[in-house]
Order: C-alpha cells, then structure tokens, then sequence
C-alpha cells in the first residue's frame, strides 16, 4: 500500500470552501505517480522507448467532502495485474474518514496509442 500526503488549497475548492469533484482525479493522479515512481518505473524513459501509462477506465465514489486546509492521505493498491492491464484502487483519507474512492485500470499503449503488454519488467515490479 502506498502512502501520498496531500493538503487540500484554496485553488482545489469551490466558492464554498470544499474540494471540486473533478479535483479529486487530479490527487489521484499524483498519488499514482509517485506509487510508480517509487517502484522504480522511470515513466520518462519508457516514454523515450515509445510506451506511456494511459487510464482506460476510472470508476468513483464521492463519500463526504473535504475542505480547505484538509490534510489528505491517499492510498494506493495494486488490486490486479493483467497482461495488458493494471486495476488498483485508490482511497482519499482524512484521518479515519474516507472521502473519496476510486478504481482505476491503466495500460500500456504506444505514442501512436496501440495498446502494448506491460513490459515484464514493469510487471516484475508489481
């Protein structure tokens, strides 16, 4: 399980001082991408040899919402590894209260956008 801190920003919120739901993709996005870069997966240097991570399906549940100057924790799962694709499960806590959920399949594609196997490699670091 991955751990990202997050504090929730006057730029992330609505006129009522509660995080935009759309934001919420946004913190999940970089909680992912520091889960990968922390597994060792040089996403620039598999961009040089022609792959990219790409989300293909994402589905989300808005629990109770967080606020200005909230402090976050997102946590990241691997809950299924396929040849061509990557499930895992996302949480946005706010000490023991989940605020949001999400499950997000990733895979692999070319720069042209063919969809390509996970490279062994990377599957070997999952």
């Amino acid at each position: 399980m991955h751990q990202f801190p997050i504090r929730v920003y006057y730029e992330d919120t609505d006129m009522g001082g509660v995080v935009y739901y759309a934001n919420y993709l946004r913190f999940i996005e970089r909680a992912r991408s520091d889960w990968v870069r922390k597994l060792g997966n040089d996403q620039n240097a598999m961009r040089d040899a022609g792959l990219i991570w790409v989300v293909q399906r994402v589905e989300a549940d808005y629990r109770v919402p967080a606020r200005f100057d909230d402090e976050l924790l997102i946590e990241t799962e691997v809950l299924k590894v396929s040849p061509a694709r990557l499930i895992m499960g996302q949480r946005v806590m706010r000490d023991e209260t989940e605020i949001f959920r999400a499950k997000v399949t990733v895979a692999c594609v070319t720069a042209q956008g063919k969809p390509q196997r996970l490279p062994a490699e990377i599957r070997a670091l999952l």
